[in-house]
């Protein structure tokens, strides 16, 4: 369901769970298009882990942007005034991840909405928690 108004949110709604396509095609190509070209971090697995890293890593601000997808999608009107992460381990490419939310505070007068932001991998662990800030018109 799409929201279109602060009126229309409710304390504790949740958001997803979004599993979006991390595989290494499109870790691979997102480095690419942001400027980073081939890195292997990105795109080798067995390069990645030459270089230390457990994997083939999703780049964080690709996080950040499937983030945004499932804000967007619930609430396509709304501007995204903010988001903070913290980053507590690597995604790692080719690994399922869930992306969710939950409407955590609702300022109707302000017309503000905040949500807390967490991406778990299939082992339920936590790489990524954090919160948004929504302003509705």
């Amino acid at each position: 369901m799409s929201i279109s108004s602060v009126d229309q949110v409710e304390f504790g709604t949740e958001l997803g769970p979004w599993k979006p396509d991390t595989s290494i095609e499109c870790t691979s190509a997102f480095a690419e298009a942001v400027g980073w070209g081939r890195a292997a971090r990105f795109s080798d697995h067995e390069a990645a882990r030459a270089e230390g890293h457990a994997g083939a890593m999703v780049p964080g601000i690709m996080g950040m942007g499937f983030l945004t997808t499932l804000i967007r999608t619930w609430a396509p009107e709304a501007i995204i005034e903010e988001i903070d992460t913290v980053f507590r381990a690597p995604m790692i490419a080719d690994e399922a991840i869930e992306v969710s939310a939950v409407v955590t505070d609702i300022d109707e007068d302000e017309r503000l909405v905040e949500l807390d932001l967490t991406i778990r991998n299939d082992a339920a662990e936590t790489r990524l928690f954090g919160t948004a800030r929504l302003r509705f018109s």
